[in-house]
């Protein structure tokens, strides 16, 4: 019989789950032309063709073994330089491979520092609407995830809300920016609000509280919005990167942790990430693909195609009757059900061949995420199904 605590998890989990053999399940009644599938984040903009180029020419001109051995447990070490200087050059920083942990991606990353930094017991803080894993990720390490309840409708953190939530069992914050499941970007002065208070806190109960940004989504913004880079902003703060969005290498696991010199026990912190690679299981981050990233974390993705789904999403979605805040990153709308029940308004959309991903799974009850990082024929094959489902609630 599994663990009561894995129970839990296979419960939380079992929503997504679903998504894939839902998916299926519609497309045997309904035919795959009449089933719109927007559940799941997975990008469909191919990786930069340079990732692929660099795969093979590493494979064709390096020794098997130095591709294929285990790495420190931190990683390549000229892999780790090579990300730090690139954001040395992009945010002005001075960092070093001392600094970087390459990971299996940025849910490696988190599992790691929160292994690194939590003791049964300790809280970490985000807020709602999150990611539902997290609930998870911290859970793994011993410790207690509390979500703040959602700012609606703006989806924006809220610092009273954060203060009245710490507590000296708080060891860190967690926050992803951009948001999935809203799109929304947390600006510089929304930032520099939690930030302030986070240093009060400190200051009261005489701890360290990290403030970790889950950043896989940080090239991915539209309009001419900046993310802006946190550890500008407060000291303590660790960043987890994935090249999953960026690169489109979601299958891949590449990721890192930056670990600015400034957090408190910066030594302790930073090898410890390492040896928390190791003693989770991962051992190192795949090591062809620390190879190559090393040489294409300048690379993009194809911004513009997520930005005209978004916007052809959006507008048609508004014109229907649908309330939703225009994302500003990453691929998803979040959308308010039209019945307070989400999850009866996620089945009551897939009689139209639409499916997505109730808000409750990202503790904020009454919406439903789009995830629109989906084939531009997707989207134009769905605006019908969306209309009459709107129709259906008398829009």
């Amino acid at each position: 019989m599994i663990s009561k605590n894995m129970k839990v998890l296979v419960d939380k989990s079992a929503a997504i789950s679903a998504l894939f053999s839902e998916g299926k399940r519609m497309r045997q009644v309904l035919g795959d032309e009449n089933v719109f599938d927007f559940g799941i984040g997975n990008p469909n903009v191919k990786a930069p063709l340079s990732v692929n180029k660099t795969a093979i020419e590493i494979l064709e001109n390096m020794d098997s073994l130095a591709i294929h051995s285990y790495t420190d447990g931190g990683g390549i070490p000229a892999v780790r330089q090579a990300i730090a200087e690139s954001l040395n050059r992009r945010f002005n920083e001075e960092y070093t491979e001392e600094n970087i942990v390459m990971t299996a991606g940025a849910a490696g990353g988190l599992n790691v520092i929160f292994k690194v930094l939590l003791d049964q017991g300790d809280e970490v803080l985000t807020f709602a609407p999150y990611f539902g894993e997290y609930d998870a990720y911290v859970a793994n390490a011993g410790g207690i995830l509390i979500a703040i309840k959602p700012n609606i409708p703006s989806f924006l953190p809220d610092p009273e809300k954060l203060s009245d939530a710490i507590t000296s069992k708080t060891k860190a914050v967690i926050i992803n920016n951009p948001n999935n499941p809203t799109g929304v970007v947390y600006d510089k002065e929304i930032i520099r609000k939690v930030a302030h208070v986070l240093k009060v806190k400190e200051k009261e109960f005489g701890t360290s509280i990290y403030l970790i940004s889950d950043e896989p989504y940080r090239e991915l913004v539209f309009d001419g919005v900046m993310v802006p880079y946190i550890p500008k902003v407060y000291d303590n703060t660790i960043v987890a990167y994935s090249f999953s969005k960026s690169l489109s290498l979601p299958g891949d696991r590449i990721g890192y942790l930056t670990i600015p010199s400034t957090v408190s026990d910066f030594q302790d912190v930073a090898y410890g990430a390492g040896v928390a690679n190791r003693v989770l299981g991962f051992v190192n981050a795949p090591a062809l693909q620390q190879l190559v990233v090393a040489k294409c974390c300048d690379e993009k993705t194809d911004v513009a195609f997520y930005d005209k789904n978004r916007e052809v999403l959006y507008n048609a979605l508004k014109e229907y009757g649908f309330q939703c805040a225009k994302p500003q990153g990453a691929f998803y709308l979040f959308v308010k059900a039209m019945e307070e029940d989400d999850v009866a308004f996620i089945n009551k959309a897939k009689e139209f061949g639409i499916l997505m991903t109730p808000g409750s799974g990202f503790g904020c009850k009454g919406y439903a995420r789009i995830a629109y990082c989906v084939a531009r024929e997707t989207i134009e094959g769905a605006l019908p199904s969306f209309e009459k489902l709107a129709k259906a609630y008398g829009k």
